[in-house]
């Protein structure tokens, strides 16, 4: 009885892990058979197998076709059966993918972010009028309140003039105009406070 015994360090390695080991084994059973018949019959029942692993992604698009891939994956490209789908390639499981390019934008004012700067060319590209004039009140009202959620204190309308002139490329100007953006209390005011919640003890200590 000892001799029998498996230990993993002896046991192949899991391709997939998450099947564990007897969907492997099952695997390995069907790779043996010696009829195409029996390879195809064997090899949907596993499938079904795994799917049952996973109920929750069944409505998922191409669950079947994922299911197909791993079932190769795990046979390490050995099983020989009909798929209803391509089969993969090792090189294709190898080969990299291409990175991806990532914006790199260093603006001037981080504090505003990525996405003011978009709102702005934005309204640069509007034609003149009050739907465009709408928009560059609420972008300026947003850099505000954004300028306060970094500082913490209060900001003059016209520091937000300044630098929205800057991010615009001097295509929206409000320095001399008479518009008047939110309090800076109101503001503060309308920021989410999150308070700790301490349950209480009853007297006990907690080692």
């Amino acid at each position: 009885m000892i001799e029998d015994i498996e230990y993993n360090t002896e046991r192949p390695i899991l391709i997939i892990p998450e099947y564990g080991r007897h969907i492997q084994k099952m695997v390995g059973q069907v790779i043996a058979m010696d009829t195409r018949e029996e390879r195809n019959k064997y090899a949907k029942s596993i499938i079904n197998v795994m799917g049952n692993l996973n109920p929750h992604l069944r409505d998922v698009p191409d669950f079947q076709h994922k299911l197909w891939d791993q079932l190769f994956i795990i046979s390490d490209f050995q099983l020989d059966v009909d798929s209803p789908y391509p089969k993969p390639s090792r090189e294709e499981l190898s080969e990299r993918p291409q990175p991806l390019a990532y914006p790199q934008n260093f603006p001037k004012y981080r504090f505003y972010g990525n996405n003011i700067k978009r709102m702005i060319d934005v309204a640069v590209s509007w034609e003149e009028g009050d739907k465009r004039d709408g928009l560059v009140l609420t972008i300026a009202n947003h850099m505000k309140k954004s300028f306060l959620n970094w500082n913490k204190d209060t900001v003059e309308d016209d520091v937000i003039f300044k630098h929205l002139f800057e991010l615009s490329d001097g295509k929206i100007n409000l320095k001399n105009s008479d518009e008047d953006l939110s309090d800076s209390e109101d503001l503060l005011k309308n920021k989410k406070r999150y308070k700790k919640i301490v349950k209480p003890t009853r007297g006990r200590k907690r080692f």
